[in-house]
């Protein structure tokens, strides 16, 4: 189901409606339309944010492994605010260092000029301190155990000591500031693209939806 008012173009993916509804919600971040995209590790967000930023004529993706780092892997919110999300708010290019992951340190400030729509992705993007700096809130609904079992199996037994780490700091961070209930839409992969339907917070600024999927 898609936010629309109007059936889809035959052929047309949904998720190319969705960016249409995106284009036309209020900005909510200064002169910025913020999409936040959240969901479970291992739950699709980044290929799907990718995907939607395409359809959105290259959106700036902001990627929450970016803010994060081994030392905070929830506890990133201050940082968030201070580097991007104030500065967007007041109209100005934010400056946000990434985390490297290997090397284990913050790399040099990369800016992120105000663009029409930016979509911040990450385990976190629906937090509380963010939700109302956000246009439209989507949640990737697979269930946690699958998605940390896709997660697992994409980063290789390497990485098990971390995914054992993540999933019981995860499981605090949801229990405390849950996203899902605050969902304005619910991303579900099928086998062929994905299906966008009402989430529990209902549909920002649009009337009914439709039903209709996206081809990949």
């Amino acid at each position: 189901m898609l936010p629309s008012a109007a059936a889809p173009a035959p052929g047309r993916p949904a998720i190319h409606d969705l960016a249409a509804h995106v284009r036309r919600l209020a900005p909510s971040c200064g002169p910025v339309r913020l999409v936040g995209v959240d969901g479970h590790a291992g739950s699709g967000k980044s290929t799907f944010a990718g995907r939607l930023a395409t359809a959105l004529d290259g959106a700036p993706v902001l990627r929450l492994d970016d803010v994060a780092s081994h030392d905070e892997l929830f506890d990133w919110t201050g940082r968030l605010l201070d580097q991007v999300i104030r500065p967007l708010a007041r109209g100005e290019t934010a400056h946000c260092s990434p985390y490297d992951w290997r090397s284990r340190r913050f790399g040099p400030p990369r800016p992120l000029p105000p663009a029409p729509v930016i979509l911040v992705e990450g385990v976190g993007a629906g937090r509380r301190a963010l939700r109302p700096y956000l246009a439209l809130l989507l949640w990737m609904d697979l269930p946690r155990e699958e998605s940390w079992s896709r997660g697992r199996a994409r980063d290789g037994e390497e990485q098990r000591e971390f995914w054992d780490g993540w999933t019981r700091a995860e499981r605090a961070h949801f229990a405390g500031d849950p996203t899902r209930p605050f969902a304005h839409l619910l991303v579900r992969q099928r086998e062929e693209g994905y299906a966008v339907v009402p989430g529990p917070a209902g549909t920002a600024g649009s009337p009914p939806p439709l039903t209709h999927g996206d081809q990949p």
